[in-house]
């Protein structure tokens, strides 16, 4: 089956928040309807492991009565969103679609998810994900295979793919994933929403359960920019837990989003990014490109040092769980256990000398930007592949999930804050994405050019 699910025509968290404020529409009914959507189609898409109907219920009830008070605490108050199911949540199950934690139940909230409830956000459960977040496709999990809503026969992506799937088809109105080499971004381009991977140390990774600490970002997806800097604007901020975040001030992303970018400088790195694209991904992204031109001061070719290697992921997954693999390999899928064993025999020098590395690609990346202020992209090379050709040819899985990561993880790599936002579609109906990224903590700049594209150009 290849169907698309039916898209329900939702209003976004920018429409949604004045009216809430002034009591026009009520959070329990925005929930009721999110649970009435799960409950329709996630039989099909596979996007949530666990919803949390009655405590979803009851914050909306919650968030009622405080707006009714006028107690009202911002965009997100009385809004329901979703959580990547790696993130703790206390009270309720975190699983990282694995069998070694399907019964694994936190007692303490993870920072973002603390934000989240602070802002009044409505949690309704927990998305699917590649398992571990150690892939690309959201194919590996105890709990079954992420379906792409604009065709179910093709993969959502991942690791956040249920995270991407569940905004795309209106399961909830924002979805908080993590992102180590594009695990944001890449479901977001493949399902047509909106991903933003910001600063490494931006959002706090205190209670999320690790890929690669030196690589792990924390970030939004939602329907629209402007959707995705609301979250952002929640979630974003020091955390004195988290030892990879940075006591940077925050700004107003909301209305950063809203700013003209018709002074910025954008650079297009045509070596490595454009290289071997799909002929309707070059397409778009080149007539995305041509928008881009009428937005801003100027578009010019640069050079960007790419390095591929992943000797410091497989090297810290493995180091997370040494114990497990030992003691318990059998819990994990068979492919995700393969995958972490590589980072086995990663000796002390060989990591210490890589994370050197890692240290002065982030110092060196700044000098790009004494010539540009952003840089565009296509997010991937290839539109989402079909499940059964990948279940077809179990051999191709890591060699399509490596290509479809190969324009973001740089990204990760430099820490730089970027965002996948939708480009058009191909002719068989599937997603295409662009990708944009910015200086670190200059998540402003990133926002404003993207939010001006999907206003202009985005189809």
């Amino acid at each position: 089956m290849n169907a698309a699910v039916p898209m329900p025509n939702l209003e976004t968290i920018a429409e949604l928040a004045p009216r809430l404020r002034r009591k026009q529409v009520s959070p329990v009914e925005l929930t009721r309807d999110c649970l009435d959507r799960i409950e329709k189609l996630n039989p099909t898409l596979n996007a949530f492991i666990t919803v949390t109907g009655e405590s979803a219920l009851a914050e909306a009830r919650a968030a009622e009565a405080e707006i009714a008070r006028g107690e009202w605490r911002g965009p997100l108050h009385g809004i329901p969103i979703a959580l990547k199911d790696q993130i703790d949540t206390a009270g309720t199950r975190t699983t990282a679609a694995s069998a070694l934690y399907k019964d694994h139940v936190p007692v303490a909230d993870a920072e973002v998810v603390r934000r989240l409830k602070q802002a009044g956000a409505v949690i309704l459960g927990k998305n699917n994900l590649h398992e571990f977040a150690y892939g690309g496709s959201s194919l590996i999990s105890f709990f079954g295979d992420v379906h792409n809503p604009w065709a179910t026969g093709h993969i959502a992506g991942g690791s956040s793919g249920g995270s991407a799937a569940a905004v795309a088809a209106g399961l909830c109105y924002a979805a908080i994933g993590t992102d180590t080499a594009g695990s944001i971004r890449e479901p977001a381009a493949l399902c047509g929403c909106v991903g933003f991977k910001p600063t490494y140390g931006r959002v706090s990774s205190s209670g999320i359960i690790p890929l690669s600490r030196s690589l792990d970002h924390v970030g939004p997806l939602a329907a629209t920019v402007g959707d995705a800097a609301a979250v952002l604007e929640a979630i974003a901020g020091y955390d004195p837990a988290d030892l990879t975040t940075s006591d940077v001030p925050v700004c107003d992303y909301v209305s950063a989003a809203a700013e003209s970018p018709n002074r910025f400088r954008v650079g297009v790195p045509r070596s490595h990014f454009y290289d071997n694209l799909d002929p309707e991904v070059a397409a778009a992204v080149e007539q995305a490109l041509l928008v881009i031109q009428t937005l801003v001061t100027g578009v010019h070719e640069i050079q960007l040092p790419v390095e591929e290697d992943r000797t410091l992921q497989k090297a810290e997954s493995y180091a997370y769980h040494a114990e497990n693999v030992a003691k318990t390999p059998e819990l994990y899928q068979p492919e995700t256990l393969h995958r972490i064993l590589s980072g086995a025999k990663v000796s002390a020098v060989d990591y210490m000398q890589r994370r050197r590395e890692l240290e002065q690609a982030r110092r060196g990346i700044h000098e790009i930007f004494a010539t540009v202020d952003l840089i565009v992209t296509p997010t991937i090379p290839m539109p989402a592949p079909s499940i059964k050709e990948l279940r077809t040819n179990p051999d191709a899985l890591r060699p399509a999930e490596l290509k479809l990561l190969r324009n973001t993880r740089p990204f990760n790599v430099w820490g730089l804050p970027t965002i996948s936002v939708a480009c058009g579609f191909t002719h068989a109906g599937l997603p295409i994405g662009l990708q944009i990224a910015g200086p670190p903590w200059r998540e402003d700049l990133v926002l404003s050019l993207a939010h001006a594209y999907e206003a202009d150009g985005a189809a």
